[in-house]
């Protein structure tokens, strides 16, 4: 019995929403751990680290993902069929996942700006492919509801991390809990497997 159906009586969601959903919850959720204390953790743990790196470093992110997510969107709506989305939505989770793996290692501000190239590029791979495959599966009768109920998923994984990861940095330090956000990351990447069999009809 599909897990949504468990905690809402009468509620219908098709496989493919209701897995990159909760892929999203276990990713999202991960990431909610670090995000707002990324900026403590750069002048804390880096040398030479400061506020305006933490802007630099989300600045990085940004700009590489603005200049390659066109480009890689425009590369699969080329393409017939979903598959070829799916691995694109694969590759760049698991880039993704390996950012938060090589923060464990950073010292140096180039570190944190070489990774958010690289985080960034993942991001590029993952947000048009993603958006490619949720937007196809959306039920037509129920597009307002399976999207409030992705945003309303993934804002209470994330509030609920948000004061989770602070606490876990204070007590056991900053490489816990980017090994949690890694893992997490990882098997939201691996639930995605969930939606193999439905985008293969479509190839």
């Amino acid at each position: 019995m599909p897990i949504f159906k468990k905690l809402f009586v009468g509620l219908r969601v098709n496989r493919v929403i209701e897995f990159m959903t909760l892929a999203d919850v276990l990713m999202l959720s991960g990431w909610g751990l670090i995000t707002p204390i990324i900026a403590v953790f750069f002048t804390e743990q880096v040398e030479g680290g400061s506020v305006a790196l933490a802007g630099l470093a989300s600045t990085t992110y940004f700009l590489v993902k603005s200049i390659f997510q066109i480009p890689i969107a425009r590369i699969i709506d080329k393409r017939r069929g979903e598959w070829d989305d799916y691995k694109v939505m694969i590759a760049g989770s698991l880039i993704i996942t390996t950012s938060a793996f090589l923060y464990t290692m950073v010292s140096l501000p180039w570190h944190v700006i070489a990774i958010q190239v690289l985080y960034g590029f993942g991001g590029a791979l993952t947000y048009p492919s993603w958006l490619a495959i949720f937007t196809r599966h959306v039920d037509r009768q129920e597009m307002g509801f399976e999207w409030s109920l992705y945003y309303t998923a993934t804002d209470l994984g994330a509030a609920f991390t948000a004061g989770l990861g602070g606490l876990l940095a204070a007590t056991f330090g900053y490489n816990l809990v980017f090994l949690i956000v890694g893992v997490l990351s990882l098997l939201g990447t691996l639930f995605l497997a969930g939606i193999t069999r439905e985008l293969k009809k479509g190839t």
